[in-house]
């Protein structure tokens, strides 16, 4: 299956190159799209620039809509049937990063692979947050139905995702990305600005989540009807196991007649 690698970027000129340059050479047979969601540093100059040696589609957003928006145009231009999402911000990538994310899809093994940088702030083994990631893997048919539920909900896209994929009853599998390297908003702007940050991306995440309890609701119930149909079941091969040794016992008693 064709993969597309989608990259939302938002005032990342320090390592938009890097991160280019790391899809286009350890993916040379996938699609690489790059969202430029209304940058207004550096970020479209060096695009411009690497367009000349790199092969990827450059998709100039002319303001900022938010990071849902800019992954929803880039599956909208998209022409993989994996999609492959990807942060703007990562360094230290190598090609087996790539692999651990799309080797389940193409195994058939999960519906949705969530990748966890194991260089971050928060270790990753407790990591609360591991949920949220940007480097996240799934089929195309799976995420376009809801393409327009999540174009406006900013940093609350991850949350939906998980959610609507939980309610169906996709398969998850995280995977460590061993030695990725992704730096908090305290390594890349100042401390309080950061804050403000974080208490903003929060409460659109928690906005997200009380928006949509009836996702929450279909993902308990099927859950119970999963666990009904599976008790059905056991109950079902115990009571086929009592037959055939009733039947046994009673051919014996005849035998023995």
């Amino acid at each position: 299956m064709k993969t597309s690698i989608i990259i939302s970027t938002y005032n990342e000129e320090k390592t938009i190159s890097d991160v280019i340059i790391s899809c286009c050479m350890h993916n040379p047979d996938s699609e690489i799209i790059v969202v430029d969601d209304g940058s207004v540093d550096n970020t479209e100059k060096k695009l411009t620039a690497l367009s000349k040696n790199y092969d990827f589609r450059y998709e100039k957003l002319k303001q900022n809509h938010g990071k849902s928006w800019a992954m929803v145009h880039g599956v909208e231009v998209s022409t993989g049937d994996i999609i492959l999402f990807f942060d703007a911000d990562l360094s230290n990538i190598k090609k087996e990063h790539f692999d651990v994310l799309l080797k389940p899809l193409r195994k058939n093994e999960a519906d949705i692979v969530l990748g966890q940088p194991t260089d971050t702030l928060i270790n990753y083994q407790i990591n609360p947050f591991k949920s949220f990631s940007g480097q996240r893997a799934l089929l195309k048919k799976d995420i376009v139905p809801i393409l327009n539920d999540i174009r406006d909900i900013r940093f609350g896209v991850e949350m939906y995702i998980n959610l609507y994929y939980q309610a169906q009853g996709k398969r998850f599998k995280y995977v460590l990305l061993q030695e990725l390297k992704h730096p908090t908003k305290y390594h890349k702007i100042a401390p309080l600005k950061a804050t403000k940050e974080f208490i903003k991306e929060g409460h659109e995440i928690a906005l997200t989540l009380v928006k949509n309890t009836h996702l929450i609701t279909q993902r308990i119930d099927m859950q119970l009807n999963r666990a009904n149909d599976n008790a059905i079941k056991k109950i079902n091969e115990i009571q086929d196991d009592i037959n055939n040794r009733l039947k046994w016992s009673k051919k014996t008693v005849q035998k023995n007649d």
